[in-house]
């Protein structure tokens, strides 16, 4: 019984539902992962949860992003985009992490991003939060499902719990059908292969209702 009284925090019947709090983090330097992480907050919203979008700190020099201008652009428009922080994490009750692939790997800004939390994790903070990942890359095969299992190492290391996609819905397979979380395909002109905006929204309504059961101790 202390396990479960620890995971749902010891909540009685009588309590009141509460709502949950969702913290999408995403990374994205041309916009790919940005354009998810807002699907994710409307489908999220659409669940009841309350939402915040962030991004993590850009590390890249300035004279890489100027020599990209799609990059630039990207930078550009979303500079009034709030950066993630500990507090953030500790707000949340779930996160959705939408990031590209690295060479079948998490970008260096999300690594970063995670490698500073060891105060979080070292104080059980990071225990029982529900987790989801979210990916892209230039075509199916270019690390999407490597790269969010290599984010999902991590959480299993601070004790999350992964709220992977499986095949809950049919809207899953016509964006490709990938158990692990939501990946697209991005093509040389900067645009989305698959149509993914509901695969995400659903990923993001199921981030939200494994959060309210662990959070309110219902099934």
């Amino acid at each position: 019984m202390g396990f479960f009284n620890t995971l749902f925090g010891n909540k009685k019947e009588t309590d009141t539902m509460s709502n949950v709090n969702l913290a999408v983090i995403y990374y994205s330097s041309t916009g790919t992962n940005h354009q998810m992480a807002k699907w994710a907050e409307e489908g999220a919203k659409a669940a009841g949860a309350e939402v915040k979008v962030l991004k993590v700190p850009e590390l890249a020099p300035e004279a890489a992003i100027a020599s990209n201008p799609a990059w630039k652009a990207h930078v550009e428009a979303t500079k009034d985009v709030p950066e993630a922080t500990s507090d953030d994490l500790e707000w949340a009750d779930a996160i959705i992490f939408s990031i590209p692939t690295r060479f079948g790997n998490m970008p260096s800004q999300m690594k970063q991003f995670l490698d500073l939390q060891g105060g979080l994790w070292a104080s059980g903070k990071t225990v029982n939060k529900v987790v989801s990942g979210m990916t892209s890359a230039q075509n199916p095969h270019g690390g999407q499902e490597a790269t969010l299992l290599a984010l999902y190492t991590s959480m299993f290391h601070w004790g999350a719990i992964v709220a992977a996609p499986g095949y809950t819905d049919p809207v899953l397979f016509g964006a490709g059908g990938n158990p692990y979380g939501t990946s697209v395909s991005v093509g040389q002109d900067g645009k989305m292969v698959e149509d993914v905006q509901g695969a995400v929204k659903h990923q993001a309504k199921r981030t939200v209702e494994v959060a309210t059961m662990v959070k309110n101790g219902t099934k």
